[in-house]
């Protein structure tokens, strides 16, 4: 026991003096700022795409003038990505419309690369959209060429059938002319024949 308490006591010097050094000032400083962090382009589009992405189509059309006027306020390559993003997301929009607007921002050797990335992306989309859209369109045309088809197939059908209904009728009454004939021919030859 006397050995722990000189030790003790030394802990408590030792304690006493750590104590010391340390100001309130030290003690309630402030936390320095978390350094700041640049948000980039890529994340900027990515924010972007979050907040539009869920809006219905009347939204949509709002926010796609509302982002062709900053465009055309502002023209930058993020601004103009951004826009074609808004357009990509409209039903009823123009692939020919994003393509003219992602060809130079895709080519550029110097744009950021996330830019030209989506631009990239964008640009085999709207390709993409634009052969569903044809495909579509080509089917339509070829249903309704065989509905035409169909129609006139059917036409004539219903044409034949008429005509063979009248044949049968003319045959009818052609064999009824026939059997009166007939029964005509039976009656004069069963008569006795008549001398004068």
């Amino acid at each position: 026991m006397r050995r722990a308490l000189p030790v003790a006591g030394c802990l408590l010097v030792a304690a006493c003096g750590s104590l010391e050094s340390m100001s309130p000032s030290a003690m309630f400083a402030p936390e320095p700022p978390a350094p700041t962090t640049r948000v980039t382009p890529g994340g900027e589009l990515v924010a972007y795409l979050a907040r539009i992405r869920d809006l219905s189509e009347r939204p949509l059309a709002v926010e796609t003038t509302r982002q062709r006027e900053a465009a055309r306020a502002t023209p930058s390559e993020l601004e103009t990505v951004k826009l074609a993003l808004a357009l990509s997301l409209a039903p009823a929009s123009d692939e020919g419309e994003i393509a003219n607007l992602m060809e130079p921002v895709s080519r550029k050797p110097n744009a950021d690369d996330d830019l030209r990335a989506m631009a990239s992306f964008l640009l085999v989309q709207a390709a993409e959209r634009r052969r569903l859209k044809e495909g579509v369109a080509a089917a339509g045309s070829k249903l309704r060429d065989e509905r035409r088809a169909h129609e006139a197939q059917k036409q004539r059908a219903d044409a034949l059938q008429e005509r063979a209904t009248q044949l049968q009728e003319r045959a009818a009454q052609l064999q009824q002319k026939m059997d009166a004939l007939t029964e005509l021919e039976k009656s004069l030859s069963d008569r006795p024949n008549v001398t004068r």
